[in-house]
């Protein structure tokens, strides 16, 4: 053997490298029979609790107690008349997620400015003018928040936070959306604050409390559902 082959011989073998490509990530929506079927079904749920009323009784203290006036049993309890509608963007959103229960709710915006009148007041695009238009556009940018915190675990803590965070965006944006509508039109700031009042104020509380119980809800029916989708 020459010394030319020896020295061959005694050289490292280069290893080969097969480079592995990695498949990209498809960005978007897929979107399965059971999937579409669920989104037409939210924003459906979305019609209805803009059109249902739920009278809520419970019981307080009346004001009489402290001024001395005699009371009966009636002025203990109170009924509030409270619309759901709230509520049902954040069991969307417990339940789609992020991204398909924000494409749920532009569906019911979408077929209320341009298709049917499904808002509580009719529906058109004109619809853009009424007071309480920011409170349904706010559903967006609140599915968006909600949903982040909700992609993190449905515990009761996260829970809580994606509530707070959602129900908080939808008043807020509904009241400075208002407000801004109030002075183009120099309407009086006495009807502002009556129209804050009956919009965001008790009606806050229940929100907090209804989609706290709807969202958990989703929780459980997310599992049930994706089980047989």
């Amino acid at each position: 053997m020459t010394q030319e082959e020896q020295a061959e011989q005694q050289q490292p073998k280069k290893k080969l490298r097969v480079k592995t490509v990695k498949p990209k990530k498809r960005k978007g929506i897929r979107l399965g029979v059971g999937s579409l079927v669920l989104l037409v079904f939210c924003s459906f749920l979305l019609v209805i609790s803009t059109f249902l009323q739920l009278d809520i009784t419970h019981f307080i203290i009346p004001s009489k107690l402290f001024s001395g006036e005699p009371t009966k049993l009636g002025d203990y309890l109170f009924t509030y008349k409270f619309i759901p509608q709230i509520p049902a963007v954040m069991f969307i959103v417990g339940l789609l997620g992020r991204r398909l229960g924000i494409t749920s709710i532009l569906l019911y915006i979408i077929t209320g400015l341009f298709f049917l009148p499904v808002f509580a007041l009719g529906g058109g695009w004109r619809y853009i003018f009424e007071y309480g238009f920011g409170y349904i556009l706010a559903y967006v940018p609140a599915a968006f928040f909600a949903g982040l915190i909700l992609k993190k675990g449905y515990s009761y803590k996260n829970t809580a936070k994606a509530v707070f965070t959602g129900v908080m965006t939808i008043h807020i944006l509904g009241i400075l959306y208002m407000m801004c509508l109030a002075a183009l039109r120099h309407t009086g700031w006495g009807f502002v604050g009556d129209w804050i009042v009956a919009q965001s104020g008790l009606k806050i509380i229940y929100d907090f409390i209804f989609s706290y119980i709807l969202v958990l809800a989703a929780k459980y029916l997310r599992i049930i559902l994706w089980l047989y989708l």
